[in-house]
């Protein structure tokens, strides 16, 4: 049985028997989330790239005084393949993916397209795991389908020298992506073509249309297959 205020009975609640004309007036609906499956494919080269344990403890070791400025540290041997394995997300289960914040993050930047607050969008649309990662469990994977393969790249670093980089890249992938909308804010057409758009104008991963660094790569592009509720 409901409860509800009586201007005449200070901080008191008497039962609301159906009677009473003090009904509050409740303006703020419940949560419309819906869950839908959309699956992709990509139509260019899918490059990963975490931030490998050696860069944090090089960072780690600055700020905590163990690595003094200015001091000349030995150069360590550098051996592609742990490189290359470095860089990989993979899940405790095994299987390769790749950062679900990316897909989110895509979406919301992809709202500036389409004259929607990229507010909003970050209240209203999220993306479900299919797993964690295998080092840092705070980290939410979704899968790849696909064969991973070392690529070999050039690329130049913050204080300007060039130097080898070796990342996991698929030049066939497939990801299912679980994505929860607010159905007051999109309709799964909305979110269908929202997502369409991030394949084709945003992308995902190393050298996508929208890297924060460049102009991109022309890699981490795809389409969108099908899509379904669940």
């Amino acid at each position: 049985m409901k409860a509800v205020l009586s201007p005449a009975r200070r901080g008191k609640t008497i039962p609301d028997n159906g009677e009473s004309s003090n009904k509050l007036n409740v303006k703020i609906s419940a949560p419309n989330m819906i869950t839908a499956c959309f699956e992709i494919e990509g139509t260019a080269p899918l490059v990963i790239h975490r931030f490998s344990e050696k860069a944090k403890k090089s960072i780690r070791d600055t700020m905590t005084g163990d690595s003094k400025p200015g001091s000349k540290r030995k150069r360590e041997k550098v051996i592609p393949k742990v490189e290359y394995e470095a860089a990989s997300y993979r899940s405790r289960d095994g299987w390769h993916g790749f950062n679900a914040a990316s897909i989110r993050c895509a979406l919301i930047s992809a709202c500036r397209l389409v004259d929607f607050k990229m507010t909003l969008a970050k209240l209203s649309i999220f993306v479900q795991a299919d797993g964690y990662d295998a080092k840092e469990s705070t980290i939410n994977l979704i899968r790849i389908y696909g064969k991973p393969r070392m690529l070999e790249s050039a690329v130049r670093v913050a204080n300007g020298a060039m130097m080898l980089c070796w990342r996991p890249t698929y030049d066939e992938w497939r990801a299912k992506l679980r994505i929860s909308f607010d159905a007051d804010q999109f309709s799964i057409g909305d979110v269908a073509n929202l997502l369409s758009r991030v394949g084709t104008q945003v992308g995902i991963g190393e050298g996508r249309p929208d890297s924060r660094d460049s102009a991109g790569m022309g890699w981490g592009t795809f389409k969108l297959l099908q899509h379904h509720t669940l």
